[in-house]
């Protein structure tokens, strides 16, 4: 596999297991709780094997850009929550800055 494809299985990790703290509501599910902690586990396991092939800067921009991106929309279509013109925008902005980490020369 890929740098990139590790990456991207350490982002859908890493926001399947935040997703799951969320609804761990505040630690006191453990089913929720068990998701977090094995999300995150996973989540690392694969950063660190997408760092052996994709430099720290990149790697790090894209999973968090990318996590944060994530969500922001889980949030709002799962749980409910809110997103302003202003957060809209910033969102906008992140997705700009995943694209040019990502663009050829970067």
């Amino acid at each position: 596999m890929t740098g990139w494809l590790w990456l991207t299985l350490a982002i859908i990790a890493e926001v399947i297991a935040t997703s799951a703290l969320n609804a761990s509501a505040g630690f006191t599910r453990v089913g929720p709780n068990i998701l977090a902690v094995a999300g995150y586990v996973l989540a690392f396991y694969c950063l660190s094997v997408a760092l052996r092939t994709v430099a720290l800067g990149p790697a790090y921009a894209v999973w968090s850009g990318a996590g944060i991106m994530l969500l922001a929309l889980i949030g709002w279509l799962v749980f409910k929550q809110a997103l302003t013109a202003r957060q809209l925008a910033g969102l906008v902005l992140i997705l700009t800055g995943i694209l040019l980490m990502r663009a050829p020369g970067a």
